[in-house]
């Protein structure tokens, strides 16, 4: 199972790292987590420099896709070449996209027009996509999610761990990462945000 997160020149760490470190809570044999980016390097927004862990191909081939969010989204939608390596399909991933990315999504003509969740500052250019915005952090229809705001990212990362091994796992996952002594109330705060939007199997509910 390879979960690829799209991470592209002025990336918000935030957005990639959080996911990151949530989906790489689920220790099983042949999950992986990949940072994926155009380019070997990529620097972000505060000048983080990572390694990309994989190809644009390698994650257009990949189960499930996060695109990430950052400074410069606006140059990569305006980037022809590289959007046409951006062969994503939600007849056979699952794609998410947090803040930005949900602009990257619509310029690809991936939100079929349901409405979608961004950040405040993307949400002129999204609109302007022709996708209806919602005030909420997050949203998925079938195959595809969105999310709106930096820790929104969190709600990505239980929906894809939910969608591929169950809501248990994902529940154990963000029980983990959450802070000691309101680990209750923030599980159930931030599955409430991703449950209703869940279509997996009722063993697994």
């Amino acid at each position: 199972m390879h979960i690829a997160i799209l991470t592209f020149e002025g990336f918000n760490e935030l957005d990639s790292l959080i996911a990151l470190g949530i989906l790489n809570r689920v220790k099983k044999p042949g999950w992986r987590v990949s940072i994926a980016s155009p380019a070997a390097r990529v620097r972000s927004m505060n000048g983080v420099v990572l390694e990309a862990q994989a190809s644009l191909q390698a994650a257009c081939e990949a189960d499930a896709v996060i695109v990430g969010s950052g400074m410069q989204t606006r140059e990569v939608v305006a980037d022809e070449t590289l959007m046409a390596q951006l062969r994503l399909d939600p007849a056979r991933q699952l794609l998410g996209a947090q803040c930005s990315g949900t602009l990257v999504l619509a310029r690809l003509g991936l939100l079929n027009a349901v409405p979608a969740c961004t950040d405040l500052t993307t949400k002129p250019w999204v609109e302007a996509a022709g996708v209806t915005t919602l005030n909420q952090p997050f949203v998925a229809h079938g195959n595809v999610a969105t999310a709106g705001g930096c820790l929104a990212s969190q709600y990505l990362a239980i929906w894809l761990i939910a969608r591929l091994e169950g809501l248990d796992a994902a529940i154990s996952a963000i029980h983990y990462v959450a802070p000691v002594g309101e680990k209750e109330e923030y599980v159930a705060r931030a599955i409430a945000n991703v449950k209703p939007y869940l279509d997996v199997p009722a063993a697994t509910r």
